[in-house]
């Protein structure tokens, strides 16, 4: 399992996902607020349980994301 962040912009009702797949429900919790931050359409962000292999690690101190090794 691993936890995704999505987003919701302007008034579209869906969430939408990236390609990232975090071991921890913080990292995927930062990753929304920080994309949120950065978009100016951002509306509301979650986080998301998923069966996607984690990819991404978040250092959450620094903010650093790096890649995860299969």
């Amino acid at each position: 399992m691993s936890y995704k962040p999505e987003v919701q912009t302007n008034k579209d009702p869906n969430f939408y996902g990236n390609n990232v797949a975090f071991a921890t429900h913080a990292e995927a919790e930062r990753s929304a607020q920080d994309l949120m931050a950065r978009w100016f359409a951002v509306n509301e962000w979650r986080v998301v349980e998923s069966d996607q292999p984690v990819n991404w690690q978040l250092n959450l101190e620094t903010g650093v994301m790096t890649p995860v090794s299969a």
